[in-house]
């Protein structure tokens, strides 16, 4: 959408001839476009997500903070323990506790378990010694520092008595299970998901109309008296031509925020400052606006420009943060969508990071919303018990504009998308 920068006076129109050549750099950007600076994009206070218990969870790392959590020391256990082995089936499979043991591992009697880790149904035949299962789950970190198992016990996810409890029950599994090779049960026999639907078909994506909107949006004047249409009536609806690689060269760097913007916190604060509409992220209107930006791109390459020194080192900042171990769960974003890619917890299919940014913002089937790229970051956050940020938040810039630059010439905007 290079026609954002569109101005009245001379220089504006020199800059607006430039850019109708070529996607505008960062600099060219932060002097051209009116942005609102000193107000957030979202709604304030921050609300996490409605009807949620908001749980602090500031004694862990998060995308931010950084909350020392050095490897537990073994722990010492008398042995044999003397655990309840009735409630440590209770306890591997109780999904409160972080989707507990059966996310990641095959035992006996699971509902949709996972094969991150290994098949441990026969691991009471393996010859582990009660303390070095105890320590294992207590704190698999002593073993492997670089581990995708949650730090069970040195989170106080589970007491030492639950821990007790686990191993017993591990210790009395001898017997493989004997999957139905048809069976869902089975991590092996479930066929990686593909997605068949039509997601530009309304029919099939309920998404499709927020198309409709952000067109009417577009239209509409705001307290101002201007429109986003007031500025850019040559360009749509009947030349789509000039709009066709804005979208796909978002997010950037801005300089007068210091920190890479995405179209959505673009939206909000290019309209506060033009039509003084008001759109905050990830409101209807905001994600309607956005969705209809990217539409109008569908079908271009991602084309991230990675010429500037900011824009390097916010790529740099945004590789670092996706193996940054976070929450009281210990995890990393690659640690889901790297190392165990393609591969099941419990019934969800880890994706692997090539496929991520695409296809956003995205109608969620099993929630019946539309998420943006930043509300996706949000959830995963909470998922693993990390403290979210704010949509605006620079850390969720950095990692935007990393997925996006990973699908430099290999993808191309398909928006909205649709995803279970």
């Amino acid at each position: 959408m290079k026609h954002f920068f569109y101005h009245t006076t001379i220089t504006g129109l020199a800059i607006l001839m430039a850019f109708l050549q070529r996607p505008a750099t960062a600099e060219e950007m932060s002097s051209a476009v009116p942005l609102e600076l000193e107000k957030p994009s979202y709604a304030t206070p921050w609300n996490r997500y409605k009807r949620w218990k908001k749980t602090d969870w500031k004694n862990y790392n998060n995308l931010r903070h950084e909350v020392p959590s050095p490897i537990s020391k073994p722990q010492n256990v008398e042995t044999p323990i003397k655990g309840n082995p009735e409630n440590g089936k209770k306890l591997v499979a109780d999904r409160k506790r972080g989707g507990s043991c059966l996310a990641c591992h095959i035992l006996p009697e699971a509902i949709l378990p996972g094969n991150v880790g290994f098949d441990l149904s026969m691991i009471g035949a393996w010859g582990r010694s009660d303390e070095r299962l105890f320590n294992y789950i207590y704190d698999a970190r002593q073993f492997n520092p670089v581990t995708v198992m949650p730090p069970w016990g040195a989170h106080n996810i589970f007491t030492k008595d639950e821990i007790k409890d686990i191993v017993a029950y591990l210790q009395t599994l001898t017997k493989p299970v004997n999957f139905d090779l048809h069976n869902d049960n089975n991590p092996a026999a479930r066929h990686e998901p593909t997605e068949t639907r039509d997601n530009l078909d309304p029919f099939e994506n309920p998404s499709m109309f927020s198309v409709d909107l952000g067109e009417e949006l577009f239209a509409t004047a705001g307290p101002t008296g201007k429109s986003c249409q007031s500025c850019h009536a040559q360009d749509i609806p009947k030349n789509k031509k000039k709009f066709t690689t804005w979208a796909a060269t978002m997010p950037k760097f801005e300089t007068r925020l210091n920190k890479i913007i995405g179209i959505e916190e673009f939206v909000t604060r290019h309209a506060l400052a033009t039509t003084g509409a008001e759109y905050l992220s990830q409101s209807e209107k905001n994600i309607a606006l956005a969705i209809y930006l990217r539409y109008l791109a569908n079908g271009q390459a991602i084309a991230i420009s990675k010429s500037d020194a900011n824009t390097q080192a916010a790529i740099k900042r945004g590789n670092a943060l996706m193996k940054r171990k976070i929450g009281q769960l210990n995890l990393a974003c690659l640690d889901c969508h790297g190392i165990s890619a393609n591969r099941w917890i419990r019934g969800q299919y880890l994706a692997s990071t090539s496929g991520m940014y695409d296809h956003f913002p995205t109608y969620r089937t099993s929630r019946g919303e539309i998420w943006d790229i930043r509300k996706r970051f949000q959830w995963c956050n909470v998922s693993i018990r990390a403290n979210e940020l704010p949509p605006d938040a620079p850390e969720y810039g950095d990692l935007e504009i990393y997925l996006a630059t990973l699908l430099n010439l290999d993808r191309i905007l398909s928006v909205p998308g649709i995803r279970h």
